[in-house]
């Protein structure tokens, strides 16, 4: 029955999520501040649903979920909900909430289909400890940081568009200003460095002690340490060298594009990941 149960929560969730991202599309081209109502409280809906989701899930499992690809995704979709509503509330940013549950949305449908093996579960409960939990879990928290990060330097060059085309009306005048955007992004990116290299310090600490033949060549460990350097350089350049703009922006665009490469592709060629994939 719990399992049943579960399953109807998870469908109606992607079902309400799927609603809200259209209707924020409605407003993003029609800019009715009604759809937007409606939408922000249909996405209120579907992360009090996906909290639900993991509290059951946590029940069933008897602890954090965040051991395999399957739970991952998920934890990584509400990390995003959790963001942009919580941003948007603090905040006010306009279309924060639209662009950030895009990538939400596809997460949660790659979730919806990726398999969950039996055999992943059960290397997972093998390899399960205090340390492993809070690597992944800080990880997956960094690339929260870092999506939030991209949409606001994504909406930064939405912005730097239609100035530069001098596109006057009300989708520019309801994007916040390029200064404050960029802000935002540097803010978040300094949040997901020092996160992300606390957990591959963590992360490091823990396949010595457990696999103490680890390859370090792993393609999962390059990743991850590629990531960093490419953040770092992102914080180096906006810092060390003032620079600031569209080039700044596009940097972040393209360090994120290695976000998604680590997270889904890096994970499967790794040879001692294997339990997150």
């Amino acid at each position: 029955m719990s399992s049943i149960f579960m399953t109807r929560v998870h469908e109606i969730t992607v079902i309400f999520y799927a609603l809200s991202v259209l209707i924020y599309f409605f407003d993003f081209i029609h800019h009715n501040r009604k759809a937007n109502r409606i939408a922000f409280w249909l996405l209120a809906f579907v992360w009090v649903l996906q909290t639900l989701f993991l509290i059951l899930y946590m029940k069933e499992m008897g602890r954090f979920p965040v051991l395999t690809i399957f739970e991952g995704l998920y934890f990584y979709a509400w990390v995003l909900v959790t963001l942009s509503l919580g941003i948007n509330r603090l905040l006010r940013v306009d279309f924060i909430v639209f662009f950030t549950n895009i990538l939400g949305f596809i997460v949660m449908a790659i979730h919806t289909f990726a398999p969950s093996a039996s055999h992943s579960h059960v290397m997972a409960e093998q390899l399960v400890s205090e340390l492993l939990l809070i690597h992944i879990t800080m990880a997956i928290l960094s690339y929260g940081a870092f999506s939030l990060s991209f949409v606001f330097s994504l909406l930064y060059l939405l912005q730097y568009d239609l100035l530069k085309r001098k596109k006057w009306g009300p989708r520019l005048i309801r994007l916040a200003d390029l200064e404050r955007l960029e802000r935002l992004s540097y803010i978040l990116a300094v949040i997901g460095v020092p996160m992300l290299m606390l957990s591959l310090i963590l992360g490091l600490q823990w396949a010595i002690i457990k696999l103490p033949g680890m390859p370090w060549y792993d393609m999962k460990i390059i990743g991850s340490f590629l990531l960093l350097t490419a953040y770092s350089i992102f914080l180096y350049l906006r810092t060390v060298k003032n620079l600031s703009g569209k080039k700044l922006a596009l940097w972040n665009a393209a360090s994120f594009l290695i976000v998604l490469i680590n997270f889904f592709l890096f994970g499967r060629l790794s040879t001692f990941h294997l339990w997150y994939s």
